[in-house]
């Protein structure tokens, strides 16, 4: 197995790599029936609908991660409580854990068990850690194959793309009133969202930031499951275009929605405290 210290980063880029995608070569289902054209307040009203409603999400994944030709896998388990926090488990040793990730709305937490060291920061170090501009709400959506909630929705227009409903902006804001005082500056994203026409669930959504064009990010959800009466992805694809090129599959298994979760990350007295995750 890859030396766990060398790809601490990969772990940590499950959740924190959701700001760059590219071009991601996956199948997704085609209606061959015609579309009829529809507005793009329409598209967001049946968007909005479809959504995996929840207060708490829990789920084992497992993922496969390529980072130019370098390969690696691992798994784990998921916890999300709605707009405040995301837990993360990373197992690839028989179950024996490795690796814990607690991201809350400010604030980011890492300890890794190989080494008995652990990590506390906040965004400012994850966005120069990614070279981004990153917020909760992001990652929130990105995971669970949802809209962003925080973000206008007035600047969208709608098309029909390869038997799909699209949704395009070149310029989505993040609204005033969900900036906090220490963000430098508020986010503005180029954004496309594909629509299944039979259940309007995302099947694919790309974003870049105005200011990095180099640097792109694509999601595609495939094989909706049934979960309480609402669908969710197995399978959710990342293809991050930047300096590298990342490529992500994650396989989502068990999944449990609104049963409520603890998120436990105690540090044992002995791990040293570290500034950075390189």
């Amino acid at each position: 197995m890859t030396n766990f210290k060398s790809y601490t980063k990969y772990l940590f880029l499950f959740l924190c790599m959701i700001v760059i995608i590219s071009s991601c070569k996956t199948v997704r289902s085609i209606y061959k029936a015609p579309l009829k054209e529809q507005g793009a307040s329409y598209l967001f009203d049946e968007l909005k609908n479809s959504e995996l409603k929840y207060d708490y999400f829990n789920a084992k994944f497992n993922l496969n991660f390529q980072k130019n030709k370098k390969k690696t896998s691992f798994k784990g388990q998921v916890r999300i409580q709605k707009d405040s926090m995301i837990w993360v488990s990373f197992s690839p040793l028989l179950g024996i854990e490795v690796a814990r990730l607690l991201i809350t709305n400010d604030s980011v937490k890492f300890i890794n068990r190989m080494n008995k060291t652990y990590f506390r920061g906040d965004y400012q170090y994850l966005n120069e850690f990614l070279d981004t501009n990153l917020d909760f709400d992001i990652l929130q959506a990105l995971i669970m194959g949802n809209d962003l909630r925080h973000y206008e929705n007035g600047k969208f227009r709608a098309s029909i793309d390869k038997h799909e409903y699209k949704l395009s902006t070149a310029a989505r804001h993040k609204l005033k009133k969900f900036v906090r005082s220490q963000e430098s500056a508020p986010k503005v994203y180029i954004q496309n969202i594909w629509l299944d026409p039979e259940n309007f669930k995302i099947s694919q959504v790309t974003l870049k930031e105005i200011k990095k064009e180099h640097k792109k990010l694509q999601a595609n959800y495939e094989e909706f499951l049934e979960i309480s009466e609402q669908l969710f992805p197995k399978n959710v694809y990342f293809d991050v275009q930047a300096e590298s090129r990342i490529k992500v599959k994650v396989g989502y298994s068990k999944i449990d929605v609104n049963k409520a979760l603890n998120f436990p990350f105690r540090v044992p007295k002995k791990y040293k405290s570290v500034v950075s995750l390189n």
